[in-house]
C-alpha cells in the first residue's frame, strides 16, 4: 500500500475509537503525521519502535541494506508531530465531562495544563530525528493518539464486563494481557501505586489517551464525581502528591507495554485491510490478535 493510505487508515481507526462523542468534530490528529517521505511510497515492511530517534533510524538504515525496509515508525511525535502535541490534549475535556465535571470546569484546568506544556516543548530539538531521516532518505512517520485510543477503549470496555472488585483485580486482569505480561518479566508489569490491593476500586477513571498527562488540579474534582480508582500508564511526582491528596488510589498499568498494546491493537486493523510485514524495535513487540 501507499504510505498515504497507512497514514489515513492510522488516522481513520483511531477516530473510531476516539473517546469523543462527537465523532464528527474529528479531523486529524497533531501528533500523527508522515514526517518524511513521498505519500505514494509504497509500503511492505516496517520498523516500528516506542521512540524512534537517530539511533533508531541508523538502526532502520542498516536493516533495509541487509533485508529490505519501506519505513519506519515511530509512536511517539517527532518532528511538528511533538511541537504541536499539546493540541491533541483538548481530548481530555470530553473525557472529564464524561466523568461528571462541568465542561468549563474541565476547560480551565486542561487550558493551564497544555499551555504548560506547550513552553516545555517550545525549546526542543524537534527536527534532529527528521533530519536523520532526511539525509539517510528513510520514510518515516509517527501515529500516537491513534494507538493511545485504542488501548484506552479495550481498557475500558474491558474493565467493564470485568467489573474488577478491588484495586488488586484491576491488576490481575490488566496482568493477564500480554503486552503486560511480557511487561512484568522485564520488571514493568502493572502495580498498585497508591492503595491497599484489598481498597474498594469503586469508578474508574482511565488516563490513557489525550496526548499527556492532563492537569495535577482536577483529581480532587474526579473524586467528588465518584471515581475512586485511577488507571494510568504513568504519573509524574507532582501528579502523584495531588493523587494523594484526593485520595485516589493508582494503578500504573505501563508506559511502554500499555503503548505497545496500544499498537498493537491499531496495526491489527490496518493488517486486515493490507499486508504488512512488522518488525519491532526501542521497546515494541508485535503481538498480533488477528
Amino acid at each position: 500500500m501507499k504510505l498515504s493510505r497507512f497514514y489515513n487508515l492510522a488516522v481513520k481507526f483511531g477516530a473510531e475509537r476516539d473517546p469523543r462523542k462527537n465523532k464528527s468534530a474529528i479531523r486529524a490528529y497533531s501528533d500523527t503525521a508522515i514526517l518524511y517521505g513521498r505519500p505514494d511510497t509504497q509500503v511492505k515492511k516496517i520498523l516500528v519502535g516506542i521512540d524512534m530517534e537517530v539511533g533508531e533510524l541508523l538502526l532502520a538504515d542498516r536493516i533495509r541494506e541487509s533485508q529490505g525496509l519501506d519505513l519506519a515508525v515511530s509512536h511517539h511525535p517527532e518532528g511538528r508531530a511533538y511541537a504541536l502535541l499539546h493540541e491533541v490534549m483538548q481530548l481530555q475535556v470530553d473525557l472529564l465531562k464524561q466523568a461528571g465535571i462541568e465542561k468549563s470546569v474541565a476547560q480551565k484546568f486542561l487550558n493551564e495544563r497544555r499551555n504548560e506544556v506547550e513552553r516545555k516543548i517550545l525549546p526542543q530539538n524537534h527536527t534532529r530525528p527528521i533530519d536523520a531521516a532526511r539525509l539517510l532518505n528513510m520514510p518515516f512517520m509517527c501515529m500516537h493518539t491513534p494507538a493511545d485510543n485504542h488501548v484506552y477503549a479495550f481498557l475500558k470496555k474491558l474493565m467493564q464486563a470485568r467489573r474488577p472488585k478491588t484495586v488488586q483485580d484491576i491488576v490481575d486482569i490488566l496482568s493477564e494481557i500480554p503486552e503486560y505480561r511480557e511487561a512484568k518479566k522485564n520488571m514493568a508489569g502493572p502495580r498498585i501505586l497508591l492503595g491497599s490491593p484489598k481498597r474498594e476500586a469503586g469508578k474508574i477513571f482511565f488516563e490513557m489517551t489525550g496526548g499527556t498527562e492532563g492537569s495535577k488540579d482536577i483529581f480532587g474534582r474526579l473524586y467528588q464525581t465518584g471515581v475512586r480508582t485511577l488507571v494510568s500508564m504513568h504519573l509524574s511526582e507532582e501528579h502523584l502528591k495531588k493523587v494523594k491528596d484526593a485520595k485516589l488510589n493508582v494503578v500504573i498499568a505501563g508506559h511502554i507495554s500499555s503503548d505497545c498494546l496500544g499498537l498493537n491493537l491499531l496495526l491489527d486493523r490496518i493488517e486486515k485491510e493490507e499486508k504488512l510485514q512488522v518488525i519491532g524495535c526501542s521497546g515494541f513487540k508485535r503481538i498480533s490478535r488477528n
